[in-house]
């Protein structure tokens, strides 16, 4: 799950984490109000999407003037911001952090994550901070800094400090960087965070370090633990099918191809996306129904499925381990009722009591393609959707 940023400093701000003197609004009506409560003569108004790349997608402006403020608000509110980490429709503005300008004397990089390899927290610092990390580690990977956190043990001073010299940051500011380091780690292991970073992480001309943006995504199988975590949840910067199909225990993420998939196990779908890319075929979606799936489960698989605009045809992979495949084609047969669906539909059952189900959709007053052989299936669907 991931939470704005102005979210992210507020829960840095309770690790003892400073973040630049900031004012959330809802409309151009509350800025210049936002610009009289933080003082200064220079803002930066920043979009609140759940996307990285602002900046480059026009979503972060500095301000010298409450007119230029109220200006940018304008153009921001209400519009879809594109950044290189959203498609091609972006992801809606609906609040704006109006922030204080800073004095910034350097940028720096500052992140913690799960690394699989070593199955440790590792911390991610560089000096270059303000830019992509990805192409820091790419081009320049003698200035990437990583630590591994002993799984067994916690983060002490001595390696903050270790990391703080390492960006040449002393006295204050190698005081202020292990406080805000600790702080990251805190919020990791306590929030069952999977990445948290500051990007950049700035020191000013007053000797200040600040957390001048902030990221946080959380492990979805610990929400249940974070119910204040929960409630900072923004549906509106998430996929309408896919928030749809969670509420139905569905995994649905759309894709750009022509077929539809409907399998049961992530690594099923996976297995079966990447057999229709290998006969000619492009998937349109990956879905995955689970192990213990039902006629009303299916059905609405089948629902989302037709949604989609781009969709020419449809591929269901059941293996019936949990459930019975007859089972499966009862419910595939009544979502068809239901739903209507008039497209070309291939459908594969393998397990218990597979040849019942095949027989049942064959026995069908329904235009359904059986096949028993998934590569069979794959490339018939292929030839159908064309």
């Amino acid at each position: 799950m991931h939470i704005h940023e102005y979210q992210a400093k507020s829960l840095f701000r309770q690790f003892n984490i400073q973040t630049p003197v900031a004012v959330l609004i809802n409309s151009t009506e509350n800025a210049s109000k936002a610009c009289a409560e933080l003082g200064g003569d220079v803002w930066v108004v920043k979009a609140q999407v759940h996307a990285g790349g602002r900046g480059k997608g026009g979503g972060v402006i500095l301000c010298r003037s409450i007119e230029e403020v109220e200006n940018a608000c304008n153009k921001l509110f209400g519009s879809n911001l594109v950044t290189p980490q959203t498609d091609a429709k972006g992801l809606p503005i609906n609040q704006l952090l109006i922030e204080s300008g800073q004095s910034i004397e350097r940028e720096l990089y500052l992140g913690l994550l799960v690394d699989r390899q070593t199955q440790k927290i590792t911390i991610l610092a560089s000096t270059e901070g303000g830019m992509d990390i990805e192409k820091v580690a790419t081009e320049t990977p003698d200035k990437i800094i990583k630590f591994g956190i002993d799984p067994l043990g916690a983060l002490t001073e001595d390696d903050c400090t270790s990391i703080a010299l390492k960006l040449n940051l002393k006295g204050n500011l190698a005081n202020q960087f292990n406080t805000t380091l600790l702080g990251l780690y805190e919020i990791f292991i306590t929030k069952d965070v999977s990445l948290i970073e500051i990007n950049p992480l700035i020191t000013t001309a007053e000797n200040n370090l600040l957390a001048l943006d902030g990221k946080i995504d959380f492990d979805d199988n610990a929400l249940y633990r974070h119910e204040d975590i929960v409630e900072m949840r923004d549906t509106s910067q998430e996929d309408e099918k896919e928030n749809e199909a969670s509420e139905h225990q569905l995994n649905y993420i759309s894709l750009d191809g022509t077929i539809g998939c409907m399998v049961n196990g992530a690594g099923l779908a996976m297995a079966t996306m990447d057999l229709i890319e290998h006969h000619g075929g492009s998937p349109a979606n990956f879905l995955d129904v689970g192990g213990g799936t039902t006629a009303e489960r299916v059905a609405k698989a089948f629902e989302l499925i037709q949604t989609e605009a781009n969709v020419r045809g449809i591929l269901v992979n059941i293996f019936g381990g949990i459930v019975r495949c007859d089972l499966i084609a009862q419910g595939i047969l009544q979502a068809v009722e239901k739903v209507g669906l008039n497209l070309p539909i291939v459908v594969r059952l393998e397990g218990t009591n597979a040849p019942e189900g095949l027989t049942l959709l064959d026995q069908s007053s329904f235009d359904i393609h059986t096949e028993a052989d998934l590569t069979q299936a794959a490339i018939k669907i292929v030839a159908l959707s064309a």
